[in-house]
């Protein structure tokens, strides 16, 4: 079995063991579901940021992404594992966080992180969970606001409910570690 086989082996006993429960719920989509996947379990869990930085930066290492970022508060831990990952493999792979809003008081910035960042300077966009991919558009287009080229979207669990075919729709392809059906598999 390859190392990256290994490591995705790894994170997918962390999240089943540390984050997923099968219980009702309401989203932030505002949908119901049956379960549940709370990723930052396992992205603030030491061996699970690990995991994370290592098997991101492993993707993105074979693209022309200059930075990675992603929406507070699931994205804050994975882009930091995966900047820290770059760093520690010699590559200089900036993190930044996006708000949902702009800060009210300071210096108002949507995005933390924007002083390391450059004009038209190309960027993946990590998630936590993906469902109907809103917070991922929102995303996408306050990246695209602050002059950013979004070429990577990359997420731990695609929950297959939609957000991949939306994310598609508007011209980007969603790169998953684990499918709803793959983290769950037997």
């Amino acid at each position: 079995m390859s190392e990256r086989k290994k490591d995705l082996e790894k994170l997918r006993s962390l999240l089943l063991k540390k984050s997923y429960e099968k219980k009702q719920v309401i989203l932030a989509s505002g949908k119901e579901s049956d379960f549940y996947v709370d990723c930052r379990q396992v992205t603030l869990h030491g061996i699970g940021s690990v995991l994370v930085g290592k098997l991101i930066y492993e993707i993105l290492k074979e693209t022309q992404c200059q930075a990675v970022g992603g929406p507070t508060l699931g994205a804050d831990p994975m882009v930091t594992a995966v900047s820290l990952t770059a760093a520690l493999n010699g590559q200089d792979l900036p993190a930044f966080i996006i708000r949902k809003n702009d800060k009210q008081h300071g210096l108002q910035n949507r995005i933390e992180g924007l002083k390391n960042l450059e004009k038209d300077m190309k960027v993946a966009i990590v998630e936590d969970v993906v469902t109907t991919a809103s917070s991922t558009i929102m995303a996408i287009e306050a990246s695209e606001a602050n002059n950013l080229i979004v070429q990577e979207i990359i997420c731990l669990v695609d929950r297959e409910e939609g957000g991949k075919e939306i994310l598609a729709e508007k011209g980007y392809k969603l790169k998953s570690l684990f499918t709803k059906t793959t983290l769950l598999k037997e």
